[in-house]
């Protein structure tokens, strides 16, 4: 009798089993849920081709900063006057045959020192704590991988704040840039007055000027370079996120870099974190952007790479307003 339940019960389990897996196979499987509803917005080209950023030179590569037998450009230092009338000064480099080439215009690079330092350290001529500017294009341009430009350096110091302004409310370092600085220098060179000709760079303290006073003077700006930067503290991080999301989140911001916007930080940079904070509210927002991770930390072995990789880049030739072709 025990056998006979015993091969009863067997012969019920099969049966539900095999009835379990019939019903599986009849089912159709539900539909997925996530995109439902959702279009996919496809991303689009740039107003200008995408560059392919060329490598960094060896964190102990000197020869591209070499004083080598090549055209030289020169190095100005002029006097303007501030907003608040005091006498500034600032360090302009002028390209080789400016002074020949006198129907020629050229792009301008705003290039920003950091905190502590001031308009001398870009063209300072030591391998420590100098940037050989002057250099680094003198050699690029002899070798036809930089365009001609004028860079002008100014003194940024007690101006350039970690505190974010909101756009359109300039804070001191804007509106130094905007009344005094950019005025004066087509005022006085050959420049080529526009936005497509006008990029801004900065290192360390300096990359807030690109943040808080390029970014958001796209009509002013079409090119930003950010080395070794970002904000430090959780407050003013949230506050540039408040401030500039409205800004970055703008599908139409993307069309008014001529160059994705550009950062850069060594593995062991003190700013390694911070620029990565600022980097990712770029990508939630959906900013296009280069990122640069080199070996090296928060030093000038570093920055002066970074303007030579993005030197190279920069004013590239392609119409004004092809946006989307």
């Amino acid at each position: 009798m025990n056998k006979i339940k015993k091969v009863l019960f067997c012969a019920f389990i099969a049966f539900s089993s095999m009835s379990l897996l019939l019903r599986g196979q009849n089912q159709q499987p539900a539909a997925p849920q996530a995109n439902a509803g959702r279009r996919i917005e496809m991303p689009k080209k740039g107003p200008c081709p995408l560059p392919i950023l060329p490598a960094l030179p060896a964190i102990s590569d000197s020869g591209f900063y070499a004083k080598n037998a090549v055209p030289h450009g020169r190095i100005e230092k002029v006097n303007y006057k501030a907003p608040d009338g005091s006498e500034k000064r600032m360090h302009v480099y002028l390209p080789p045959n400016y002074d020949k080439n006198t129907n020629a215009r050229y792009p301008v690079l705003y290039l920003n020192h950091g905190g502590g330092d001031d308009d001398s350290g870009w063209t300072l001529e030591n391998s420590r704590r100098g940037g050989y500017a002057h250099l680094i294009l003198d050699n690029l341009i002899s070798s036809g991988k930089a365009k001609p430009m004028i860079i002008v350096m100014p003194n940024t110091r007690g101006l350039a704040a970690a505190n974010p302004p909101v756009p359109g409310n300039d804070d001191a370092c804007s509106k130094e840039y905007m009344t005094s600085i950019i005025p004066y220098i087509d005022s006085h060179y050959r420049t080529k007055a526009g936005r497509e000709y006008r990029a801004i760079a900065g290192l360390s303290m300096g990359g807030f000027v690109v943040l808080h006073t390029g970014l958001p003077h796209l009509d002013t700006f079409s090119e930003l370079y950010i080395y070794s930067s970002g904000h430090t503290s959780p407050e003013t991080l949230a506050k540039f996120e408040e401030n500039f999301k409205s800004l970055l989140s703008d599908p139409g911001t993307n069309n008014l870099f001529r160059v994705p916007l550009y950062m850069a930080a060594g593995e062991t940079d003190i700013a390694l974190y911070n620029g990565m904070k600022v980097l990712s509210l770029f990508n939630r927002c959906g900013l296009k952007n280069f990122w640069v991770l080199s070996d090296g930390g928060h030093e000038w072995a570093n920055w002066r790479r970074y303007l030579y990789q993005t030197a190279q880049v920069m004013f590239p030739d392609c119409e004004a307003n092809n946006n989307n072709k």
